[in-house]
């Protein structure tokens, strides 16, 4: 009998700069899934409106800027490069624009709407990390493990001005801090897909851990779903 754990899929969610992408890739590699970051597709399309001038107020137009967006696999076969006409615009989808346009856009139903079945056809095989905002509320509510990563607005700013070289005592890192306070309002707040932790998910605090703590923590979440999945699978007297 093959005795190889069942790959399962597993939604990852959290607030903004919660560690859900770097720690999610991270856990991936290491269980040998793949790695889906959605809010990079949220990203883009936030990008490619404000490179465009496409006003958040065309729901129909953001929709259509959806489908010109593509994921596609780094070096480690992770979800995280984005694509546009064939050209890699990754860096372009994280900047200070784009940071504090990107709740406003995520909001949009039309374009919710337009990415979930893509989110969904990526998760169908299995095997698969997928971080977010609503992956375990919304995308993937059959998700065989949903995490969802805890940190105070404090900490994840202080993660993300120590990531993009801030004095962590300048205007810039403090506009960081009121940019993730709004954020956080209003992905919590929003009428549609709003940032929640599932009733069934397993909450992970970050908070003061060492980066490689967390990524131990979703690891071993992901082994021990695998476990119980193989023990609940086992047929009757395999064992005797």
């Amino acid at each position: 009998m093959d005795s190889t754990p069942r790959k399962l899929v597993v939604a990852l969610d959290g607030p903004g700069s919660s560690g859900k992408s770097s720690v999610g890739a991270a856990a991936a590699l290491h269980v040998g899934y793949r790695f889906c970051d959605t809010g990079l597709l949220y990203r883009a399309v936030t990008w490619l409106a404000l490179a465009r001038r496409v006003s958040a107020s065309y729901p129909h137009a953001m929709r259509g800027l959806a489908d010109e967006v593509e994921l596609a696999p780094d070096a480690e076969g992770r979800l995280a490069r984005i694509l546009v006409d064939g050209v890699d615009h990754t860096d372009d989808v994280h900047n200070p624009a784009v940071d504090s346009a990107v709740s406003a856009v995520a909001a949009i139903p039309e374009l919710r709407l337009a990415l979930l079945e893509r989110q969904r056809q990526l998760a169908a095989a299995g095997g698969i990390v997928m971080a977010g905002r609503d992956i375990g509320t919304v995308v993937l509510p059959d998700a065989d493990l949903k995490i969802f990563l805890e940190a105070s607005v404090e900490e994840r700013a202080r993660r993300r001005t120590e990531e993009r070289g801030i004095d962590p005592k300048g205007p810039d890192a403090e506009r960081i801090l009121d940019g993730l306070r709004r954020r956080d309002e209003l992905d919590s707040t929003r009428a549609v897909a709003p940032l929640r932790a599932a009733p069934d998910a397993r909450i992970i605090s970050t908070d003061g851990n060492r980066f490689e703590d967390t990524v131990d923590a979703v690891v071993n979440a992901i082994r021990d779903a695998e476990a119980r999945r193989a023990a609940e699978t086992e047929p009757s007297g395999a064992s005797a």
